[in-house]
């Protein structure tokens, strides 16, 4: 199943002093960009990325269940510093089918 996930730095955590910039890039920042990488060459992550000029992502993630989802976010090192918002996909050929089974049915009312 594919979700659209989009992960925002949280305002209480943005660093104050140089030296807590530092340990926020190399601690955080630089390891999940080397994740999502790993996540994209794997096909994990299908589409997506940083989003420019902000501490954000915002990926399209291919994974077996919610829990797979779960497993995949939570080990990013950035994750318990990011306000995250996950939508689930449907496909286009799944809303198209829909979409004709509510026209069938209201044509025949």
């Amino acid at each position: 199943m594919q979700y659209l996930v989009q992960m925002k730095l949280a305002n209480n955590v943005r660093p104050a002093s140089p030296q807590e910039g530092i340990r926020f890039i190399e601690g955080f920042v630089l390891p999940t960009l080397e994740a999502c990488k790993r996540l994209e060459d794997d096909k994990r992550i299908l589409a997506g990325g940083p989003v420019g000029g902000s501490i954000a992502l915002a990926m399209v993630v291919n994974v077996e269940s919610v829990q797979d989802l779960d497993e995949l976010l939570e080990g990013l090192p950035l994750w318990p510093l990011m306000e995250t918002t996950v939508t689930p996909l449907t496909s286009f050929d799944g809303r198209r089918a829909a979409v004709r089974s509510t026209l069938e049915r209201l044509k025949g009312q």
